[in-house]
């Protein structure tokens, strides 16, 4: 495909910049973020231990995989990782019923499998990303 590396680009653009966003809006805010995950997972069989040190971590996490994806940092491992991310938030949302929440979750998972999918589909050795 001879336009793939800007094409990739848009087209991981707007998930990069949902994840990004998360992630950078939540650092400044980041105790009242956790506390308020924390309360709204009371309800939860996990384990408050657990879901405090990962609400600290959360927004850290959403912006790197964001700002890697933004930059075409290693697209498939990063995707990966999103995925994998995504995989954690709906585990946690689906174990307080919050269906709304793993509804825009599954739909970041389904683009960012679209994404992986177009680009084990269409990259080659010529066509890697900017990074």
């Amino acid at each position: 495909m001879k336009d793939f590396k800007i094409l990739f680009f848009f087209l991981r653009l707007p998930i990069a910049i949902s994840l990004a966003g998360h992630g950078l809006v939540r650092i400044p805010k980041l105790q009242a973020f956790t506390e308020g995950m924390v309360k709204s997972m009371d309800k939860s069989a996990i384990p408050e231990v657990l879901i405090t040190p990962f609400g600290y971590l959360l927004p850290f996490l959403e912006a790197i995989v964001g700002i890697a994806l933004l930059i075409g940092f290693k697209p498939k491992l990063t995707i990966y990782a999103s995925l994998a991310l995504m995989s954690i938030l709906i585990f946690g949302s689906s174990s307080v019923e919050n269906w709304s929440a793993i509804e825009a979750q599954l739909l970041h998972s389904l683009y960012l499998f679209a994404l992986l999918w177009f680009y084990l589909r269409y990259s080659s050795e010529e066509h890697q990303p900017i990074i």
